[in-house]
């Protein structure tokens, strides 16, 4: 049985151990990355397709006969039509859970690194400020504390509830928005009212029909002047034009963002020319961690063996029987 990784460089494996894909009795063929015109070839004869972020679409489904399992190495499967596979009797399965450490504690970071200015006071630092301060210590910009403010959480799943934990930790209330379109649940609150409540928007949600743009000019308007805006879920949730009016014009005091809509990003991307001290834009990287990227891995194995012996597992689609 032939298994294709469309994408692997995706995934760094320069520091990560692949011992547990190839403990699987299958051939492997890896590629570092696959564009959209290479899948015919490369995915021929494959029974298992791997992928990141490489799209794969009803026409490469219907032109893959052998095609008996796509595992996406990550939780979102926008990349792909999970219809066309149903109709195909293609299983797709997605990875779970292995980067909720990693994600959790990005969050944080984003947030004490805002809170406490430490990019201001790093600069002052090497700017030779604090040896020349008059005092034992350096004043700068308002250092503030995470400490009895008000997290609002949009998404309460595994990551959600990781970053409550944290936030409770660190002595933040924490509040829940209600999910739209379905039954209230207790103790969430609707997000117009959330929206107003919080000093920090937090968002775990995945991008869908429902969810994109979620977050747009009257959200952000909804929001304490003070507040801070925290996106590590997925761009589309939030409208970046929106977003950026909003630090400009001081609707808003801060944001972190560790994702775009568009990735990577085109260089023109407003939030990356923006010089704003409350503005903080990483590269897609909270995930990342090495434990995560090889946790990663071994869901990845485990979800190709329990297709290979019956029984599949993290399946977000149903083929017909």
């Amino acid at each position: 049985m032939q298994a294709v990784f469309l994408d692997l460089d995706s995934l760094n494996p320069q520091d990560l151990d692949l011992t547990p894909l190839h403990r699987l009795h299958i051939e492997w063929n890896h590629h570092d990355r696959s564009a959209s015109e290479q899948l015919a070839e490369r995915a021929a004869n494959a029974a298992i397709l791997v992928t990141n972020k490489v799209g794969i679409d009803r026409a490469t489904i219907e032109s893959l006969p052998a095609l008996r399992l796509i595992c996406v190495a990550a939780t979102g499967t926008n990349n792909v039509d999970l219809g066309a596979a149903s109709d195909h009797a293609v299983v797709v399965s997605n990875a779970r859970n292995y980067a909720t450490a990693s994600v959790a504690e990005h969050v944080f970071a984003m947030l004490l690194t805002l809170f406490r200015q430490l990019d201001n006071y790093r600069q002052g630092v090497a700017g030779r400020d604090w040896a020349q301060s008059p005092y034992f210590c350096l004043f700068g910009n308002t250092i503030e504390e995470l400490y009895g403010r008000t997290l609002g959480i949009v998404g309460y799943g595994v990551l959600g509830r990781a970053v409550a934990e944290r936030a409770r930790a660190f002595g933040m209330q924490v509040e829940i928005a209600q999910r739209r379109h379905v039954d209230p649940v207790a103790g969430r609150i609707p997000l117009d009212e959330l929206l107003e409540s919080c000093d920090v928007l937090s968002l775990h949600c995945p991008l869908t029909t429902q969810t994109r743009g979620l977050i747009g000019a009257q959200q952000l308007k909804r929001m304490k002047p003070g507040s801070i805006l925290v996106n590590t879920a997925r761009g589309g949730i939030v409208e970046e034009a929106a977003l950026l009016e909003a630090l400009q014009t001081g609707q808003i005091a801060g944001a972190a963002v560790d994702v775009l809509l568009q990735e990577p990003p085109d260089a023109s991307n407003p939030l990356l020319q923006a010089d704003l001290p409350g503005l903080l834009v990483t590269p897609h990287v909270a995930w990342a961690s090495r434990p995560a990227r090889q946790r990663l891995l071994e869901e990845i194995a485990t979800n190709i063996n329990a297709f290979l012996t019956g029984s599949p597992r993290n399946q977000v689609n149903t083929p017909p029987s």
